[in-house]
């Protein structure tokens, strides 16, 4: 074992293993209920959208041709031949010389191929309408299946629906759509040491803290986390509680029982299950280094270090990835969707060559611009948690980041 843990991951490696898993099975969701999910298959529009040219603006359809070198000081003049409902589609050809008026999202007529807006026109008689600027093709126009045509595949599968994807559906009249069921995700304690929330810990007890914490970090990152529980420091009712997980749901994450101590016997519950795999044991993270990555009969099985501090930053750095990679996110593993905020670092931060470091960082607001304090302390107190709010990765080829210097932290 321990010459397993001697030989450690890199994140990257370690995130390459991950993409062996494969995804969720797929269901039927109501598309009102689809936030945040991720599509099982390519979406194809079933009709143009928008149904026809259509105005953005209220004004006047115009053929642009004739509001060439219109201005201020010399506008164009055109007769209104028709003034457009909203909810019908004209006959008429606009000819030269001619305009309608139309309400923002009326069909444009025929032959007109912009619109002026009203701001820009005056009313010159009955009919004559006064346009003081010059209209370019397309302008404040939205085209015939400019947002989508009918056929055409408008989402792909791997993609995780946001508000603006809902809007879309919703405008195609898609109701349902097939999505990933999002990962259930066994979470288990473990440690003689580890008692429920609700208990007054003797002396050398805490308080399970890493079950609630992790299991938000499952949600937000779109999986179901599923409590089972404390368990012992014993090798068979650890192996017990692991099978008992596997059976029930897609992946299993466990705090405690990743490092090399006496009583730590992940590693060995895991080689007792049939069809067992440990993938990794030792990512070359700080904090985090003693984390194990296993596969038992095709899922995963996820050891977190014992220490919150610790557990914490593995899961935003390997554990989110992983169950979005479960959930069928395409872009589980692209870092540009950590949200970044470019600040200048406040003091000297020494750092091992060789090893990602993730400091915890608190930003201030200058006049200069954000300022980055590193909020230093060990990974087993929350006192480090709470006062940060962001993380400062010093990557492994460094051997640390120098005050003054412009760093992006990530938002967590």
């Amino acid at each position: 074992m321990n010459q397993k843990f001697l030989a450690t991951r890199s994140r990257l490696e370690f995130l390459e293993l991950v993409r062996q898993f494969s995804a969720t099975r797929s269901e039927q969701s109501p598309f009102d209920r689809a936030l945040h999910r991720v599509l099982a298959a390519d979406l194809q529009a079933g009709e143009d959208l928008p149904a026809g040219d259509r105005s953005a603006m209220d004004g006047y359809a115009v053929r642009a041709a004739d509001t060439f070198g219109a201005g201020e000081s010399s506008p164009a003049y055109l007769e209104c031949v028709e003034r457009i409902e909203v909810d019908t589609i004209t006959q008429r050809i606009l000819g030269p010389g001619e305009c309608a008026w139309i309400p923002t999202g009326g069909f444009l007529p025929a032959g007109a191929d912009a619109v002026v807006m009203v701001e820009y026109t005056e009313e010159i008689g009955a009919e004559t309408i006064e346009v003081r600027c010059s209209a370019t093709p397309g302008e404040h126009v939205m085209f015939r299946g400019e947002d989508a045509a009918a056929g055409q595949n408008v989402l792909t599968a791997g993609t995780r629906l946001r508000t603006q994807e809902i809007g879309l559906l919703a405008a195609l009249g898609i109701t349902t759509v097939p999505v990933f069921c999002r990962p259930r995700v066994a979470i288990l304690s473990t440690g003689d040491e580890v008692v429920p929330v609700a208990a007054s810990p003797r002396p050398g007890q805490i308080r399970d803290v890493n079950s609630y914490t992790t299991a938000c970090l499952v949600d937000a990152a779109g999986g179901e986390p599923q409590a089972f529980g404390i368990v012992r420091d014993d090798l068979a009712s650890l192996a017990e509680a692991l099978g008992n997980a596997l059976e029930n749901t897609d992946a299993v994450l466990l705090s405690g029982g990743s490092s090399k101590g006496t009583r730590d016997h992940t590693v060995a519950a895991l080689q007792q299950l049939p069809d067992a795999e440990i993938l990794v044991h030792g990512v070359r993270l700080a904090p985090g280094k003693p984390t194990i990555l296993a596969r038992v009969g095709g899922k995963p099985v996820l050891g977190l270090p014992g220490q919150v501090g610790s557990a914490q930053v593995v899961m935003l750095v390997l554990g989110q990835p992983l169950i979005r990679h479960l959930s069928g996110d395409r872009d589980a593993f692209d870092e540009n969707r950590r949200p970044l905020r470019r600040a200048r670092l406040c003091r000297n931060i020494a750092s091992k060559q060789g090893r990602e470091d993730y400091v915890r960082v608190r930003l201030e607001q200058t006049p200069e611009g954000p300022l980055a304090h590193p909020v230093m302390g060990k990974s087993g107190l929350l006192r480090t948690l709470l006062q940060g709010n962001g993380l400062l990765t010093v990557a492994a080829e460094y051997e640390g980041l120098l005050a003054g210097q412009e760093v992006d932290v990530w938002l967590v």
